[in-house]
């Protein structure tokens, strides 16, 4: 993927803007079960027209629990199509920008490539819980939906070379006629 430099904003910047204008976003949690569930599915409702979101875990179970579907569904937010992955199944490489809830490492991911996320982990906590997560993931959501957008606004705009027309000659005894 092409990628040019970007203006650094606010609370970490963003490096790099992929000349495509859509940044490829990993989130990360423990069990891909909440909250790298939520962000993938808040970006991929908010944020559609900057970037493309995915989500894995690093320990991921084997089906989403019935508490994110709910809480999402609230939202008008539709996950029940997708489901936990390991992030060991992953390249890194191909991600722009990933999103660490796990509150662990991640395995060979460069520290420029990378932002953490401390979102508390909801799994066996009430519905309550689960809504305070959930909005608290929405909120962070939006801001780096908007950060993106800001900093492709203030990117200037990709410069290309002037196309050379080559002058058509005609063969001289043509003219006229």
């Amino acid at each position: 993927m092409l990628v040019q430099p970007a203006t650094r904003l606010g609370y970490g910047g963003i490096g790099i803007m992929p000349v495509d204008g859509l940044l490829r976003v990993l989130f990360v949690c423990i069990g891909n079960a909440y909250r790298s569930q939520m962000a993938e599915a808040f970006a991929r409702t908010l944020g559609h027209d900057v970037l493309l979101a995915e989500s894995a875990g690093l320990s991921p179970i084997l089906e989403l629990p019935e508490g994110t579907l709910r809480v999402m569904a609230e939202k008008a937010v539709d996950v029940s199509a997708q489901a936990p992955k390991s992030v060991l199944d992953l390249d890194l490489k191909n991600y722009d920008l990933v999103l660490n809830m796990s509150g662990l490492p991640i395995p060979h991911l460069p520290a420029a490539k990378s932002r953490v996320w401390k979102v508390r982990d909801p799994v066996g906590q009430p519905d309550a819980a689960l809504r305070e997560v959930r909005d608290e993931i929405e909120n962070l959501v939006m801001r780096l939906v908007l950060e993106i957008r800001q900093t492709r606004i203030q990117q200037p705009p990709v410069q290309q070379a002037p196309v050379r027309r080559e002058r058509t000659r005609l063969n001289p005894k043509l003219r006229g006629v």
